[in-house]
């Protein structure tokens, strides 16, 4: 697959500004490992303190890995999945 671009989802760019907690909680996967997405459809759900917060695709690709499973405690800028990009 020339081309294609792997990429990390990684808490960081989603955190709301406006919280100052640094631990975090994943609520709901919406895609699988393996599985095709469209730029910007939703991937999980995060709650931080008890705001929700939809994690987004980067870019059209596919799931590569999930690495924070749903009910995974994880920390301001942990990594929740590999994606690779079209």
């Amino acid at each position: 697959m020339s081309g294609s671009a792997h990429l990390e989802i990684d808490t960081a760019d989603v955190w709301p500004e406006e919280i100052d907690e640094d631990e975090g909680i994943v609520t709901n996967w919406f895609a699988r490992e393996g599985s095709r997405v469209e730029d910007g459809e939703t991937l999980c759900e995060i709650q931080i303190e008890k705001v929700s917060v939809d994690v987004p695709a980067p870019a059209a690709g596919t799931v590569h890995e999930i690495v924070c499973d749903e009910d995974d405690v994880f920390e301001r800028g942990d990594i929740l999945a590999l994606f690779e990009g079209d």
